[in-house]
């Protein structure tokens, strides 16, 4: 197995799903999705939100990617200071 740690951009710290993306989602998804979220793979992310997340790395800002899951669009959010990371639907912002 590739040792990929120094490819990750950030911490997610602690880890946090909501009941729609539990239900949304597949655990190897998820998983797939924390990764791209964290090294960057940012494509379904909008191009204002992909300026604003590499901004995000040196300015401690909040960092939000979009995902396609198989029960439909998923949101990733990293909060500024790095404390926690939450999966959540769209709808649940």
């Amino acid at each position: 197995m590739r040792d990929d740690r120094y490819s990750r951009l950030f911490f997610l710290g602690q880890i946090v799903a909501t009941p729609g993306a539990l239900a949304a989602t597949t655990r190897e998804e998820r998983e797939v999705f924390l990764y791209r979220h964290q090294i960057g793979s940012w494509e379904e992310t909008c191009r204002e939100d992909r300026m604003e997340n590499t901004l995000a790395l040196f300015h401690q800002m909040r960092i939000l990617t979009v995902h396609t899951a198989s029960g439909g669009k998923i949101w990733v959010i990293t909060e500024a200071d790095r404390s926690v990371t939450t999966i959540l639907t769209p709808e649940e912002y």
